[in-house]
């Protein structure tokens, strides 16, 4: 069984409160009291060495005058919050604070030594006392004697007591540190596993071609860029979806007229339908017919390796040069309409830096374009001109022009406008296509402004040639 990524962060945080708790609880509790404990085992050994060396030269072994023990005894218990004692060699307490009922009582059993190497001691004291008490022992020496001993005595609760407030703290600490995490989890619940939730959701969506899902995530983070990424994404795949049906249902159709043609004619000649002395013409239509699907193929070549990002091969050349040559190519065809083509130039040499033979083929398409929708008799305009470091060419007609409902589609692929198909019956529809795609592979643009019954104008731009 597999846990998402928000269970496996839930349970460690869990198990991190857990855990936690469980070392304030347990080891936290036993390391604070032992530090108190050797803190206050220092503090009361340390004042009973002072009261020890302020007795050495008063007290030689006989009994101390309790008018001289008691107030120190009793300044320095009161200090402590704690009891001291004063015992003789033979174990015998001789002196007390407040109150005095131990006072000549022989301690059974008392031995000095029985703390060993530590400074202090635990328990009841030799059984002095019914609850645990925190004792320490310094000798009273002169003369390199022994006299006696100061025991000062402190409660254990008293540590205990301290213990308790000192973790309190702590408890309140841990419980703040865990509510912030709590809240850094609900933050992070929000912010990111929920977004992210959404995100793995439409991804499955997009896996099972549901491509018009929308990953609703407006938040202005990386998770709404990678939300806005994927809607972007799935948005383009499903136009690509549909312009690959339309694609296909358009290929289908330019193909099947001409071959149909093709097929009905070829029939008709080989079962005698149609007469030898016509094979002539209709021969002639069966050439036409085959120069039409040569031309769509190498349409559909070309647009493949315009998508594909096919290689420019850059160089500087003169665009009027181009211009001039390509326009002579169409003298017979224009000559047949009495269409006059006239050129403007901004220089008489104008230098620009592209790809020369896919430039040809954009002038080619362009003024092919408006020689087949321009009137008998008429001029088009072919000019260039510099601004911005840019070459702008133009090709102007006063022909038919583009209905304005068309203008956005003439760029599709195999599209052609119910104005255009009388005009253009062996066209293939990718003409404009392929103007387009060759001139943002350049990197650079092209507009059309158009009046359905006035003409249209074709501009695209060209950078300028770089410096040799």
């Amino acid at each position: 069984m597999t846990r998402s990524l928000y269970t496996k962060f839930l349970l460690g945080y869990l198990v991190f409160g857990l855990l936690g708790f469980i070392f304030i609880a347990t080891m936290s509790s036993e390391i604070t009291y032992q530090y108190l404990l050797e803190e206050k085992s220092e503090s009361l050994y340390d004042e009973a060495n002072l009261l020890a060396s302020t007795y050495s030269d008063i007290y030689q072994g006989k009994n101390i005058s309790l008018s001289t023990a008691n107030p120190q005894l009793q300044a320095v218990a009161t200090y402590l919050k704690a009891q001291a004692w004063v015992i003789n060699q033979k174990g015998s307490v001789v002196a007390e604070t407040v109150p005095a009922s131990h006072i000549g009582t022989a301690i059974d059993g008392f031995d000095p030594t029985v703390a060993g190497n530590r400074s202090y001691m635990t328990g009841s004291f030799f059984g002095m006392f019914d609850k645990e008490m925190l004792s320490v022992i310094a000798p009273i020496t002169g003369n390199f004697n022994t006299y006696g001993y100061v025991v000062i005595h402190m409660p254990i609760e008293q540590i205990v007591h301290g213990k308790d407030r000192i973790l309190n703290i702590v408890y309140i600490t841990a419980l703040v540190v865990f509510i912030l995490s709590l809240i850094i989890l609900l933050v992070f619940t929000k912010t990111v596993y929920v977004p992210l939730k959404k995100i793995t959701a439409g991804a499955k969506e997009y896996a099972a071609g549901n491509l018009s899902h929308t990953i609703k995530v407006n938040s202005a983070d990386e998770m709404g860029y990678l939300a806005n990424t994927l809607n972007y994404m799935s948005s383009e795949l499903n136009k690509m979806e549909e312009y690959q049906h339309s694609f296909i249902a358009n290929v289908s159709h330019d193909f099947r007229s001409p071959l149909t043609s093709i097929k009905g004619y070829l029939e008709a000649i080989k079962d005698g339908t149609i007469p030898p002395e016509l094979y002539d013409k209709y021969l002639g239509i069966l050439i036409s017919e085959t120069e039409r699907l040569n031309k769509l193929t190498q349409g559909m070549l070309t647009l493949n390796s315009l998508d594909s990002k096919g290689f420019l091969t850059r160089s500087n050349f003169d665009i009027n040069r181009v211009i001039k040559d390509t326009a002579a190519t169409f003298e017979g065809t224009c000559n047949a309409k009495d269409i006059v083509l006239d050129l403007t130039f901004a220089a008489d040499i104008q230098m620009v830096y592209a790809d020369l033979g896919k430039i040809q083929q954009v002038l080619y398409n362009l003024i092919d374009n408006a020689i087949k929708f321009s009137r008998e008799n008429s001029v088009i305009y072919i000019q260039t001109s510099l601004k911005y470091e840019k070459v702008f060419i133009s090709v102007k007609d006063t022909g038919i022009g583009i209905p304005k409902e068309s203008i956005k589609k003439i760029w599709d692929r195999f599209y052609k406008s119910d104005l255009s198909r009388g005009k253009d019956k062996k066209g293939t529809g990718l003409g404009l296509a392929i103007v387009k795609e060759i001139i943002q592979a350049h990197g650079e643009n092209i507009d059309v402004i158009s009046t359905q019954g006035v003409g249209s104008e074709f501009i695209f731009t060209l950078p300028k040639a770089t410096a040799l």
